[in-house]
């Protein structure tokens, strides 16, 4: 298996031109959130941010309204489902729950998106509980952890066989699979894996995934390919983690603390030879 290394990592990043505005760095749309999980839409929403998007949309119920407007000025927020291919990349499900309304509008985000998607939390659970495995678009980016990965696939063996499966998965399905954990696997559509090297146990806490989900949908929404966005994403989040570990500790690090990290990853991206 391949690593994803600081020098990979340093290649896949792109430096942004002098001349560029807001337009120049994509729109992202998030669909995420729900009653009692608004949290999860304000942490994705800022690490797509953090990540260098130049706008961000959120897509959430009429109860996230206020939480977002007062949490993430920055971000646009939307109650009713917009034509996703309005924007450059979608994320869909940090925290989204999985009633009717929520599985409706996520199977019209399957069938008719054409841009860049990532697949995370509830978007995934909901499609294993519906069996949509094959509505899932070719390229998309999905994040599961472990027990997200066996709802989707049935598959309950140890780590390395599941990484074995989630090849088979992604060959099948045409899709780039970010089996999260300790050394995330990231396995593009042919099979290929390259392993993180980045990261630590003060990230295993609730949230961190909302950021990770926000940050590859930031990077997809600013032009990078797929598995290059999921690939320098993952590396980036466990580097901001890193980072937060060093002076915050594993033990008190929250997911917070990695979003407020990420500009110190992106400056080593910069500063280092």
């Amino acid at each position: 298996m391949n690593e994803i290394t600081f020098d990979i990592a340093k290649s896949l990043y792109k430096a942004r031109p002098t001349d560029a505005h807001k337009g120049t760095f994509g729109r992202a749309l998030l669909y995420a959130g729900s009653k009692g999980m608004m949290g999860a839409a304000v942490l994705s929403s800022k690490a797509c941010l953090r990540s260098g998007v130049g706008l961000c949309y959120v897509l959430g119920p009429d109860c996230g309204l206020d939480i977002m407007q007062i949490s993430v000025p920055e971000a646009i927020y939307k109650t009713e489902v917009p034509d996703p291919n309005l924007y450059s990349a979608v994320g869909c499900g940090p925290g989204l729950g999985k009633n009717e309304e929520t599985s409706r509008y996520l199977r019209f985000m399957l069938k008719h998106t054409l841009v860049p998607m990532l697949l995370d939390a509830d978007a995934l659970n909901i499609i294993a509980e519906q069996k949509w495995q094959n509505l899932i678009p070719e390229n998309a980016i999905l994040t599961p952890h472990p027990m997200e990965f066996t709802r989707l696939t049935g598959f309950t063996g140890g780590r390395e066989d599941m990484i074995a499966e989630a090849c088979r998965f992604a060959r099948e399905h045409k899709v780039i699979v970010v089996l999260k954990g300790a050394g995330t696997a990231v396995i593009d559509t042919d099979g290929t894996v390259f392993i993180n090297t980045t990261g630590n146990s003060g990230m295993a806490t609730a949230g961190s995934g909302d950021v990770l989900s926000g940050i590859i949908t930031g990077l997809l929404a600013q032009g990078y390919k797929p598995y290059d966005a999921a690939r320098l994403g993952v590396f980036l989040h466990g580097l901001a983690g890193d980072f937060a570990a060093k002076e915050l500790s594993e033990e008190a690090m929250i997911a917070s603390d990695i979003i407020n990290f990420i500009s110190k990853g992106y400056l080593i991206f910069q500063l280092q030879p």
